[in-house]
């Protein structure tokens, strides 16, 4: 398929994207390049500094948690939520998981979902903001630009998604529109609480630089290069096993650290799914999640393909 999108031309225009100003395009690329080299930065720190050491568990506590706290807001609230309206929720649990979602630093909740709306409507085509199909080279040179641009490349982009074409519904919706808003300040306080906890609990300045380090800077790196693996690699590498018009793949290896987001096929095959993890062995924790909050009464309607849709999309089915 790489090949064969690379010799196509391009369209003139694509639908609903907007180029940014030359000053704004400067300062997206300068803070993108801060957040994707500081975690990495700080990896290399915990390795050298801490070696033979180890990680306590006050670090490890916090570093989990935030991990947690915030891949649940981009999995249950960026995506299957706000995206693609999968479920409902509770007035508090969705302005929640648009705040968790948030302090993940990937972008703010509408911008996020007008660009994932704008992937699925051109999904490996022309159009699509991050696919890996899309390089205009052949064999292994082609195969690298395509996934590099995938995972990170597409970051310092100068298109993007207009959001009054892909997210209308939230741009209407006054306390996500609040959230999105207060994206710089929860960006600044997933950064600044994971030190403040360490300095609370503690009680020393060096407990509060470790917590930032770990539970700050590590868990950054690691939530947003499990996230665009989603985008680069679960749409090159792995198995199909519905049918979809593009390129998704599953890659069960990074169930559990992606909630269940690396089921991609299954996703791109039913987009409209609560669950991605559609067979009983499918680990989905967003799944397990989404379960206990529709328990509580906090979350309605999940939405689930029956086994007659899944079948009719199987790989080789008639």
């Amino acid at each position: 398929m790489q090949a064969q999108l690379a010799e196509r031309p391009a369209p003139a225009r694509t639908r609903g994207v907007v180029r940014l100003t030359a000053a704004q395009l400067l300062v997206q690329r300068r803070v993108t390049l801060l957040l994707t080299l500081l975690p990495p930065l700080a990896v290399i720190t915990a390795i050298v500094s801490l070696w033979g050491t180890g990680i306590t568990m006050t670090d490890f506590g916090i570093t989990i948690g935030f991990y947690v706290f915030t891949g649940l807001g981009v999995t249950l609230g960026y995506h299957r939520l706000f995206t693609h309206r999968s479920f409902t929720a509770i007035k508090e649990l969705r302005v929640m998981l648009a705040i968790a979602g948030s302090m993940a630093a990937e972008g703010s909740v509408i911008s996020w979902v007008a660009t994932h709306r704008r992937h699925h409507a051109y999904a490996d085509d022309y159009g699509d903001p991050h696919s890996p199909h899309l390089a205009k080279a052949g064999g292994v040179r082609g195969v690298a630009i395509g996934i590099a641009h995938a995972h990170m490349g597409w970051l310092f982009s100068s298109e993007h998604s207009d959001q009054s074409v892909w997210a209308p519904d939230l741009l209407e919706d006054g306390a996500i529109r609040k959230v999105d808003s207060h994206f710089g300040t929860l960006t600044l306080a997933t950064f600044l609480l994971p030190a403040v906890l360490g300095l609370a609990i503690t009680g020393s300045w060096v407990g509060m630089l470790t917590a930032f380090l770990w539970g700050s800077l590590v868990r950054v790196f690691l939530l947003h290069h499990v996230t665009w693996s989603i985008n680069s690699i679960c749409h090159f590498y792995g198995r199909e096993a519905y049918e979809a018009r593009d390129e998704s793949k599953n890659v069960w290896p990074l169930s559990i650290p992606s909630f269940g987001e690396s089921w991609h096929n299954n996703h791109h095959a039913f987009p409209w799914s609560a669950r991605l993890g559609l067979r009983s062995w499918q680990v989905d924790p967003g799944w397990y999640v989404l379960r206990a909050l529709r328990f509580v009464h906090a979350a309605r309607n999940l939405k689930v393909p029956t086994r007659a849709q899944m079948r009719a999309k199987l790989q080789g089915s008639p």
